[in-house]
């Protein structure tokens, strides 16, 4: 698989508004980007760290992935996101390995990028995006 570099680390948090005060004020990073996913049921924020960004993910509905994670879990590291030269030809290739899929195929995701989710019961625990 072609990996480039971290595209992103998701944060799930009750509040980006409450959240942003600890990015912007106490860690000195500038939010970017605030938009909603309306499909994934999420409203994001971005902050640029170097290559990286960190993205904060706030549940906007109580049925949502976010809300359940913050439910069972709180607030915190939700996944790592990986960037690659074509997220299909990725999914072939670690599904091909014997890792197990959450998504079968790239779907559009915040910031207009092609995304899939890695089950972490097949990689170490770890909630995997890749991204394009």
């Amino acid at each position: 698989m072609d990996i480039s570099h971290i595209e992103h680390i998701g944060i799930a948090v009750k509040s980006i508004t409450d959240s942003l005060p600890y990015y912007e004020n106490i860690l000195g990073l500038k939010c970017y980007n605030i938009e909603e996913v309306a499909d994934q049921k999420v409203k994001t924020a971005f902050f640029k760290v170097g290559q990286t960004k960190i993205e904060l993910l706030e549940p906007t509905s109580d049925d949502s992935t976010i809300a359940k994670f913050i439910e069972n879990r709180g607030e915190g590291v939700h996944h790592l996101a990986f960037a690659v030269s074509n997220v299909a030809d990725a999914l072939a290739e670690v599904e091909a390995k014997g890792v197990r899929l959450i998504d079968k195929a790239p779907r559009k995701g915040a910031e207009g990028l092609s995304i899939a989710f890695l089950h972490p019961k097949s990689t170490a625990g770890v909630l995997t995006e890749l991204c394009q």
